[in-house]
């Protein structure tokens, strides 16, 4: 009996799956090995079930990848790919050295003031992230707030807006919690008292860090440059308010394929791709967690 309700708790997370991740991925799929046909909308090939075995065959042998093929022959697309993979990368080293001591003062205070700097972390989710990110416009722009205080005490502006550089910004701006919280779960949970058996062993404080502390951390600056990488790589938004035309991210190459151009299989292929690019590190965490667990 006990068996049968277990099976049936699992039935909503698998339907979940199917409908909102298995189902859209199968569609864009398909969208990736088709052909625009404008005289049989949307794509082609369609698919005839009236036909039977023979419209399943016809439809198989419809799907090509030319799609696939025309991304490596387009700059734009080997630029935007590039482009992505290196600023998800560098705000994402920046965010982890941020991130880290922030976390890890977060984790040396006692329960009640812990709680409350976990609630100051996650205050800023209860803002509207696209009103958050026309704020730090305000910010950056050539006459905004920052350059408005940098003219007080005499510096030159700065050009931050429509540029690689407010783009890093916003990116560290907005996913700073996602890196802090699994940063502060593993510090919070260190024994203190490796720390002082490190010391008492001759270890200065420094040392005992970096040999004790950090190495035990490894699992929660893992879990946060994922968490924090992998959405940035795909990120729309603030390249698109934060970035020029010139600051090529996939996230923007994919909306203007979609809605500009209406080239629906490139821009599927584009997004498969990306998918495929960041499976990779999700099964390597994976991977060592396993091992952790081991």
């Amino acid at each position: 009996m006990k068996r049968g309700r277990t099976w049936l708790a699992a039935i909503p997370p698998y339907l979940w799956l199917a409908l909102f991740f298995a189902l859209p991925f199968l569609l864009v799929a398909k969208l990736s090995l088709s052909d625009t046909a404008l005289a049989i909308p949307p794509y082609a090939p369609r698919l005839d079930w009236s036909r039977g075995v023979a419209g399943v065959m016809a439809f198989v042998r419809g799907l090509d990848l030319e799609a696939y093929a025309r991304l490596p022959q387009d700059r734009i697309y080997v630029s935007a790919y590039a482009s992505s993979l290196r600023i998800a990368a560098l705000a994402t080293a920046v965010l982890l050295v941020l991130g880290y001591p922030i976390a890890y003062g977060m984790s040396r205070f006692g329960p009640a003031a812990r709680q409350a700097l976990v609630m100051a972390v996650i205050l800023p989710f209860w803002t509207s992230f696209l009103i958050r990110i026309y704020a730090w416009i305000a910010i950056l722009k050539p006459a905004g707030l920052l350059n408005s205080l940098l003219a007080q005490v005499g510096l030159p502006p700065l050009q931050l807006l429509n540029s690689e550089a407010g783009v890093i910004i916003g990116l560290v701006y907005a996913y700073l919690p996602f890196m802090v919280l699994p940063l502060y779960a593993v510090l919070e949970k260190q024994d203190e008292s490796l720390l002082e058996a490190a010391q008492d062993l001759g270890a200065t404080r420094a040392g005992a860090f970096w040999q004790v502390t950090f190495p035990l951390s490894l699992r929660g600056v893992a879990a946060g440059a994922l968490l924090c990488f992998i959405p940035m790589v795909g990120e729309f938004v603030i390249p698109d308010l934060l970035g020029g035309s010139e600051t090529l991210m996939l996230g923007r190459t994919v909306w203007t394929e979609f809605f500009a151009n209406r080239d629906w299989p490139a821009a599927s292929a584009v997004a498969i791709v990306l998918l495929a690019t960041l499976l990779a590190p999700i099964l390597l965490f994976q991977r060592q967690q396993a091992k952790v667990l081991r």
